[in-house]
């Protein structure tokens, strides 16, 4: 890979190349690089698996030394693609705490802020299936007792 960003380069087993691939990455990238999955609750509501982390989300970390803990997101640090979450503090060798820096994909959305999306499309499941099935055989049913009889009428 070269010195400058490409995005022609597709990928690579070397991780110094991914590394580099991240360090030269330019904003409007690095965006999408921000990106959590949500819980379970909202995939159904919003229809996505991820979305971009904003300021304000209520997040679940899902990895790592703080399993577990929930808290809002208060920094997005686009430039060193890390978040910061509320209540999450490390205490350094002097004694001081400081919040420490997450990944995205060590995250998961409880919550999200409002955001303009696009609606969402309505996934047909098995149940939504069944009942189409069983209105169209009602239907069917009260067709055939609405026809007369031909036979009896001879």
């Amino acid at each position: 890979m070269k010195k400058e960003f490409s995005k022609e380069w597709k990928a690579s087993k070397q991780p110094r190349k991914q590394r580099k691939y991240l360090a030269k990455a330019p904003l409007h990238l690095r965006k999408k690089l921000l990106s959590v999955n949500l819980s379970k609750e909202l995939r159904a509501k919003v229809g996505k698996r991820n979305v971009v982390v904003h300021k304000g989300d209520k997040v679940k970390i899902m990895r790592g030394k703080f399993k577990g803990k929930q808290g809002k997101v208060t920094e997005v640090q686009m430039k060193k693609l890390k978040l910061i979450v509320e209540g999450i503090l490390v205490k350094k060798l002097d004694g001081s705490k400081v919040n420490a820096p997450m990944r995205a994909s060590n995250l998961q959305i409880i919550e999200m802020i409002d955001r303009k999306m696009k609606p969402v499309k309505e996934v047909k499941t098995e149940t939504k299936k069944v009942e189409e099935k069983k209105k169209e055989e009602t239907k069917t049913t009260k067709k055939e007792e609405l026809k007369p009889n031909v036979e009896e009428k001879k």
